[in-house]
Formats: structure tokens, sequence, C-alpha cells
């Protein structure tokens, strides 16, 4: 059964940070491109970060870029979101994902057939 695990989520102050772990079962997810989304209540899923197989190139949401970075490591099949300056619009639960079909071209495209249950992020002013 393929399998996304997301953890690393909680609370944290403005200005703080936080590590999430994507972790893979079932597959490799060295084969993939990998996006992490993020839904607060009552609005849309958001794109947040994608990160390319191969040469490992990553996408940001402007809302993010410069305090977000995503990498992988591929030894435990884990994409990571390490969250720098953490900010309260920044709140809400974050999920990982991918698809076969899934190019890491833009961040807001969100066509994943696999994704975990999420993790809570939220920050308090």
């Amino acid at each position: 059964q393929l399998q996304l695990v997301e953890s690393g989520g909680g609370l944290v102050q403005s200005g703080g940070s936080l590590t999430l772990s994507c972790v893979g079962s079932g597959f490799s997810l060295d084969a993939y491109e990998v996006g992490w989304f993020r839904q607060a209540p009552g609005k849309e899923r958001e794109g947040v970060a994608c990160i390319m197989n191969g040469g490992g190139d990553s996408r940001y949401a402007d809302s993010v870029k410069g305090r977000f970075a995503i990498s992988r490591d591929r030894a435990k099949n884990t994409i990571f979101l390490q969250m720098n300056n953490l900010k309260p619009e920044d709140s809400g639960i974050y999920y990982c994902g991918a698809d076969p079909g899934y190019i890491c071209w833009d961040v807001h495209t969100l066509d994943f057939g696999i994704h975990g249950q999420g993790t809570q992020v939220t920050v308090s002013s």
C-alpha cells in the first residue's frame, strides 16, 4: 500500500521554526517529484513548495519564499519542509503529496494521487 505520513507540526510563536517530515512507505520517493500544500480553516488548499527528482531543484510559493526550504533524504525515503520565521498566516494543516504524473513545475498545481493525513501547524502572534 502506497502511503505518505506527515509529522513535525505543532504550536509555535510567530518568528519560530518547525521542520515537517513526510515519510513514504510502500514505494520509493526517489522516483517522484513531491509537494507540500496546506489548508487553513475556510480556505482553499494552497501549494507551498515542491521538489523535483534528479537534481532536487525546488519551487516555492511567493508567500513562503526565503523562509521555507524543501529537501529530501533518499536514505530515509523522507521529504522535509524546514519552516523559519513563521507567521500566523502560515497556520493550517500541512500535507505532502506525490503522484506518478505530478511534475514540480508550478507549485500551485496540486495533482496528487497520494497524500497523507496531514500535520497541524499553529503559529501564535
